[in-house]
């Protein structure tokens, strides 16, 4: 599981939905919820995870995109399987894990210190703890 440590920006909630905005090193992230812990407040620093299947990644990418997480990094490493590959990647000194099909690496031609964007779904990023000063 990717940890990501980010500060909440904003709160919206109608009914049982709630989408709630962080910081991540200047990148605005957003997440989608039915349910939310009451102690979470703007200004609240917290643990995000995502799990590795669930980061798509894009390469020589300017599209507009229904996805609210966008993020810019570098590979780092790949590894390569006969139907998968871990590809490793880094953004301000904290690298995550995306899980993409052999297929898809070999098409895009991705190569490691290449510059893609990891793409996250907005239902796919979770708070896994909340960090308390």
């Amino acid at each position: 599981m990717n940890k990501l440590i980010a500060t909440i920006t904003d709160i919206q909630n109608e009914d049982s939905l709630n989408i709630v905005s962080f910081d991540y090193h200047d990148v605005r992230l957003v997440m989608m919820s039915l349910e939310i812990s009451k102690d979470l407040s703007i200004g609240t620093q917290v643990v995000l995870s995502v799990n590795p299947s669930h980061i798509g990644i894009g390469k020589s990418f300017d599209a507009k995109l229904s996805y609210s997480n966008i993020i810019e990094m570098k590979i780092e490493d790949i590894e390569i399987g006969k139907l998968l590959a871990s590809i490793k990647l880094n953004h301000h000194d904290n690298t995550i894990e995306s899980i993409i099909t052999a297929n898809s690496t070999k098409r895009m031609q991705l190569c490691k210190d290449d510059k893609v964007v990891a793409i996250i779904k907005a239902s796919d990023l979770s708070i896994l703890e909340v960090l308390y000063d």
